[in-house]
């Protein structure tokens, strides 16, 4: 007699992320999650939780997906500007969310709730007895690790954090207890989840575009300009960058804008171009023709730099945060270790090995989205068949 074979349970989710203003790493990552979930026939995604909501089109599976916002996302320009002066409010607007979502699964129930979170959605509190998957890119910046980069240039900004700060800490350790597994964005955020939350993570390193971002056709020239990309943000240590390439006397694309730009600009030298904030097709064309990108800020991640080795660019990296999973030394780049000296930015850049295209290609193929999504498969599915247990 032919032994049946039990089809797998029906499982009903819920995503959850801080907020859907602009498509970014983390928005990627979202959507490579709810692209994965459409792949599995048993699964039904019941909504997508947000805190704030623009209303603007992100993706084609992540626009699919019934929205819920927050009361206080709903309010005038909360889910503009104001957003980033909300963050005593945050802890309001997550209960809000969490009474939804209870008030949803005493409807039709919930089997899985899955969050992505860089600032407060991972302490939404599911449902009594519903596993509550936390893909975690950081723990709040601006109050556990960068609150001084983050001050930076705003009185008003500071005078915030200053105030608010202890109390979101508080609070954001506490829900932590909501998370019933973390997993991290690279080792990294893995040692920061432990150090904030005093909780061990899984690492499973975010999707890069390897399919998009490739190589040259043609050799790349030696000589090309250095190239910077990141917003022009004080915590993303553009300055060092521009001091190293004017001390070298190389040229230098700044690829980003911010509300560091006008400074930067008064300290660039006369071979240092600004950009602005460019589409995917011109930054891939700079990645393909540019000699090295330096990348002097500390990344929880930094898939800029992944997407660079794609397309067959070496990268000059602080030797911290997730450059040290994404970038090899002597290999795909080169490390500098002082902090604040754009000297060891061109001394780096002087052992970086040259004609390794090659290299950065077959490292970033190990971050590309087919391996992400074996990696999210193998979780969904150890979930689904608890649930079917």
């Amino acid at each position: 007699m032919a032994k049946q074979v039990s089809k797998p349970a029906r499982c009903r989710v819920v995503l959850a992320h801080d907020w859907l203003v602009g498509l970014r790493g983390g928005e990627r990552v979202l959507d490579a999650i709810a692209r994965a979930l459409a792949l599995l026939p048993h699964v039904e995604v019941a909504g997508l939780f947000v805190m704030f909501d623009d209303t603007h089109s992100l993706s084609r599976a992540v626009d699919a997906l019934p929205h819920v916002r927050s009361t206080l996302g709903r309010l005038p320009w909360a889910s503009g500007p104001l957003r980033r002066w909300l963050l005593p409010l945050y802890p309001l607007a997550v209960g809000d969310l969490s009474r939804r979502l209870a008030a949803l699964h005493r409807k039709k129930p919930i089997d899985l709730v899955i969050s992505t979170s860089s600032a407060a959605i991972k302490g939404l509190k599911a449902p009594q007895g519903v596993p509550h998957l936390c893909y975690c890119h950081s723990p709040a910046r601006y109050v556990w690790s960068q609150t001084k980069q983050y001050s930076d240039g705003s009185v008003l900004r500071g005078l915030g954090l200053r105030l608010f700060s202890e109390r979101f800490k508080t609070w954001d350790r506490r829900t932590s207890a909501n998370v019933s597994t973390f997993i991290a964005n690279s080792n990294h955020t893995r040692s920061e989840i432990q150090r904030c939350f005093s909780r061990d993570a899984k690492v499973l390193f975010p999707p890069v575009r390897t399919e998009f971002f490739t190589p040259p056709t043609q050799q790349r020239p030696l000589d090309g300009p250095w190239m910077v990309a990141a917003a022009l943000e004080p915590y993303k240590r553009t300055e060092l960058a521009i001091e190293a390439a004017r001390r070298a006397n190389r040229e230098l694309l700044v690829v980003g804008d911010g509300s560091e730009r006008a400074r930067l600009e008064r300290l660039a030298g006369p071979h240092t171009r600004f950009l602005g904030r460019l589409g995917d097709e011109r930054l891939r064309e700079l990645f393909r023709s540019a000699s090295l990108l330096l990348f002097p800020q500390v990344e929880d991640f930094g898939i800029l730099a992944l997407e660079a080795q794609a397309c067959g660019l070496a990268v000059i990296a602080r030797r911290a945060g997730g450059a040290l999973d994404t970038v090899v030394d002597g290999v795909t780049g080169a490390f500098f270790d002082d902090v604040d000296d754009p000297d060891a930015i061109i001394a780096a850049a002087r052992r970086c090995p040259r004609n390794c295209d090659a290299a950065c290609r077959e490292n970033a193929l190990r971050f590309s989205e087919a391996a992400f999504k074996d990696g999210l498969m193998k979780l969904l599915l150890a979930q689904c068949a608890k649930l079917g247990a």
